[in-house]
């Protein structure tokens, strides 16, 4: 049976999502969601985060399971080394939303995926961070993303679906644009 004789499929159900974005249209105040993560210091620069419920289509929401993250810093930096760099875990949460777009964007493309692996390099000059230079910027100087995406597709409609997953991802538009925060104490 030729390739395109058989059925995509890349896990996603697109057809949900395609009704999620009909009934959102219809009822836009649905579409206001908030996510949400506690934390909690445990010792130096080693603290443990939860995630377990959210807001969105109108209601409380609560994930199947909770979802634990312990950050810290690596023992260069005079810590224990007990989790990721909480910077580690922004290239986290921007690879796996670009991932996902493409893995989403690909099955509504009727694409079927083979393999889709990614390489995340960003760059930070941490004098900033530790106080030696006030001009350095603390966060990162650039991200660099690179994908390997095994298809049956072109390198062209490859190309389009990273471009298209890229326009529609959440965590690189928080990234990649000012986002408002308020840090507040109790």
């Amino acid at each position: 049976m030729a390739a395109s004789e058989t059925a995509v499929d890349n896990g996603v159900n697109v057809q949900a999502l395609l009704d999620a974005r009909e009934a959102l249209t219809a009822a836009p105040e649905g579409a206001k969601f908030e996510w949400r993560a506690t934390c909690e210091w445990k010792n130096g620069t080693h603290s443990h985060s939860t995630v377990e419920g959210f807001f969105g289509l109108g209601e409380e929401q609560k994930h199947v399971t909770t979802f634990t993250f312990d950050a810290d810093h690596p023992e260069i930096f005079a810590s224990e080394d007990k989790g990721a760099a909480p910077v580690e875990y922004i290239l986290v949460g921007l690879v796996s939303c670009l991932t996902a777009g493409i893995a989403a964007i690909a099955q509504h493309r009727e694409i079927q995926l083979r393999s889709v692996k990614a390489t995340l390099e960003g760059s930070m000059d941490i004098q900033g961070i530790l106080g030696i230079d006030g001009d350095v910027r603390n966060g990162f100087g650039d991200i660099k993303v690179t994908f390997d995406i095994d298809a049956d597709a072109t390198p062209d409609e490859i190309k389009a679906l990273v471009a298209q997953s890229q326009k529609r991802s959440a965590v690189y538009d928080a990234i990649t644009n000012p986002t408002n925060i308020t840090v507040e104490v109790n």
